[in-house]
């Protein structure tokens, strides 16, 4: 099964890191996700660039608004994610809890659809 663990970082908590701490970090992540790699635990993974760089679009009665920066204003964005392989959600909660960004924000772990199971269900 797979999930979806989303990464919330505080850039507040982030930028109070003592220097060279984030680097450190960083290092210990892309060395469990290179390890999580090779099992075929970690499907995929990805950082964001900052959220200043984000933009938002909503359609609203035929009208199309683009603003700048995230959905909505919080204290937590989103700064990355990873597609995990589990077989349960105790599993996955695993996975992501061996991650440091749960320090300095919050990692959401969710389920992923299948999509092409909904794909037959909808175009039958």
């Amino acid at each position: 099964m797979k999930f979806i663990a989303l990464v919330y970082i505080d850039p507040t908590l982030m930028s109070a890191l003592p220097a060279g701490e984030e680097d450190a970090w960083m290092r210990d992540c892309l060395s469990k996700a290179d390890t999580l790699k090779e099992n075929g635990a970690l499907l995929a993974s990805q950082i964001l660039e900052d959220a200043a760089t984000a933009k938002s679009i909503r359609v609203r009665a035929g009208r199309t608004v683009i603003t700048d920066g995230p959905f909505a204003e919080a204290k937590e964005v989103l700064g990355g994610f990873n597609l995990i392989e589990a077989e349960t959600m105790e599993e996955a909660l695993g996975i992501a809890r061996s991650f440091p960004w749960a320090a300095t924000g919050c990692i959401e772990v969710r389920p992923v659809r299948d999509i092409e199971a909904v794909r037959r269900r909808v175009m039958s």
